[in-house]
């Protein structure tokens, strides 16, 4: 893949966006994609313990405060409003594609996870921007509406998207 993509996972809270996320991304990266994910949550985050030494350091004034492990790091930082998507993107390393699980609202392609059991109603008949509904329901609609439960014909849905998009 030459150009990095960007794909919407859309859905209500409990839909399953995480799970079904869970169980594509091996499938794209076997298939030699490189995918990152931005994750987006309307809950207030504690990505710092009080009392150690990152906190700390934040609480004292830092800008930012860089947490190096063996394993990775983490980037601390205060925002006064958080980023807008190109600002998002710009902080990640280039991939073939980035997944925003959630930020529903943004005008990116998207694929709709939806569950009828939960009793909300389809985001697709208002949202232009999604291509295609997973759904444990059989739907008639028009865009694709894929099995939730066969991964693999999302992934490839998925795939195929990559390469008409590059």
């Amino acid at each position: 893949m030459t150009k990095q993509a960007v794909l919407g996972l859309a859905g209500w809270s409990g839909s399953g966006k995480t799970t079904l996320l869970e169980q594509l991304l091996p499938r794209w990266q076997q298939a030699g994609v490189q995918v990152s994910v931005i994750k987006h949550s309307h809950h207030s985050l504690a990505f710092d313990t009080p009392g150690k030494d990152s906190y700390r350091h934040r609480s004292a004034g830092a800008a930012q405060v860089m947490l190096l492990g063996e394993q990775g790091l983490a980037v601390y930082e205060n925002l006064a409003t958080p980023p807008d998507l190109q600002a998002q993107l710009a902080r990640l390393q280039p991939v073939d594609l980035v997944v925003l699980e959630g930020q529903k609202w943004l005008p990116v392609p998207k694929i709709e996870v939806y569950r009828a059991a939960l009793g909300k109603p389809l985001l697709q008949p208002g949202d232009p921007d999604i291509m295609a509904v997973a759904s444990d329901t059989v739907l008639d609609l028009p865009v694709p509406c894929l099995p939730l439960n066969h991964i693999d014909a999302i992934a490839d849905f998925v795939l195929g998207w990559l390469k008409e998009n590059k």
